[in-house]
């Protein structure tokens, strides 16, 4: 068995990690950490783990954890990971990070977007964790940097365009929503009930701090420097993103040219589900589950073409791909406690 340990399990990451272990055939959770709720059970924090997934909630320090674990998720603010991943690694730990500190390869540009860098050593040593670009790197990896949830809807949305050379790389706009999760969950004005229901807004406009990670990582694809467009906007809804992706194309493209180089460039991932021509997916159809749906069309008359790319904020966003990635690293099936049909309605 792998021994795991989540480092911060309290917030809404943390606990779908746990909810998605506790069907994982290979593993033990060893560990459960949380400030706020230390002494506390885990189904006395969020009481539907009752019958389903046990332990105690703990303030333990990375040296007390490592020795009880084989691979570690960082469910923890940026800022903090990388104050704790040095400890797992050098302990032979193996660690899988959900906060941003790891997934920037320039310094200067993560302390542009965030902060001072304390552990940049560590960086050359990090994968970028999304399995269906960089799976063999994924597999020999002691760091991974789990993507933030945007990026991963405008990355696998854009990928074969931009692989193949078929937009202006000068052209791309990315129009993301997402439910009210991506926010965690500590109280926070804009996040209230009342704040959000019956609202749709945009947020952080031309200011978010996902921009640089969209973009170095579409650059990596196309193979010179991607400058995006991208406005985020906050939906009431609990869970779900829903990225629509406009580019001009380089040369014209019929929807069957469209589908095919969809369909060539995802062949054989399970976790990326292409629209029937014509269709389009909702996030009704990816919730719960770690699943990327990606629907697209050729727009004659401008000559843009227009993806809509979806996933589960949570899960393919944070949780899911956490745990497709670790499974990559201990050499297990990817869809291993992630085969979830997803929840509708």
């Amino acid at each position: 068995m792998i021994r795991v340990g989540i480092y911060g399990a309290s917030g809404y990451a943390g606990q779908e990690l746990l909810r998605l272990l506790a069907r994982h055939p290979e593993v033990e959770v060893t560990a459960l950490t949380s400030r706020k709720y230390k002494g506390q059970r885990i189904d006395q924090v969020y009481p539907a783990f009752g019958r389903i997934a046990g332990g105690t909630l703990v303030d333990s320090s990375p040296e007390e954890v490592a020795p009880l674990c084989d691979a570690v998720f960082l469910s923890v603010p940026h800022g903090e990971a990388m104050l704790s991943a040095p400890v797992f690694l050098d302990a032979g730990v193996k660690v899988i990070d959900l906060s941003a500190d790891f997934r920037l390869r320039r310094v200067d540009v993560y302390e542009t977007w965030y902060q001072e860098h304390r552990a940049a050593h560590l960086i050359p040593r990090s994968v970028y964790g999304l399995p269906e670009i960089y799976r063999e790197e994924i597999r020999k990896a002691s760091l991974v940097a789990n993507p933030g949830c945007y990026p991963t809807s405008a990355i696998l949305g854009l990928a074969p365009l931009l692989k193949a050379k078929k937009v202006r790389i000068d052209s791309i706009v990315v129009d993301s929503k997402s439910g009210t999760s991506g926010a965690g969950r500590d109280l926070q004005l804009g996040s209230l009930f009342c704040e959000v229901n019956e609202g749709f807004k945009a947020y952080k406009v031309a200011a978010h701090r996902h921009t640089p990670e969209i973009e170095q990582e579409l650059s990596v694809l196309a193979g010179e420097e991607v400058r995006v467009s991208f406005v985020p906007h906050l939906i009431p809804v609990n869970r779900g993103i829903l990225s629509t992706i406009y580019a001009t194309l380089a040369s014209p493209l019929s929807q069957g040219e469209l589908d095919g180089l969809y369909r060539e460039f995802y062949d054989g991932e399970y976790f990326v589900r292409i629209c029937e021509p014509g269709t389009f997916p909702n996030i009704s159809s990816i919730r719960g589950s770690n699943f990327c749906d990606i629907g697209f069309t050729a727009e004659r008359k401008t000559g843009r073409v227009i993806v809509v790319s979806v996933i589960d904020n949570l899960i393919k966003g944070a949780a899911g791909q956490a745990i497709q990635n670790m499974n990559l690293l201990f050499g297990l099936p990817e869809t291993t406690a992630l085969d979830l049909v997803p929840l509708f309605p």
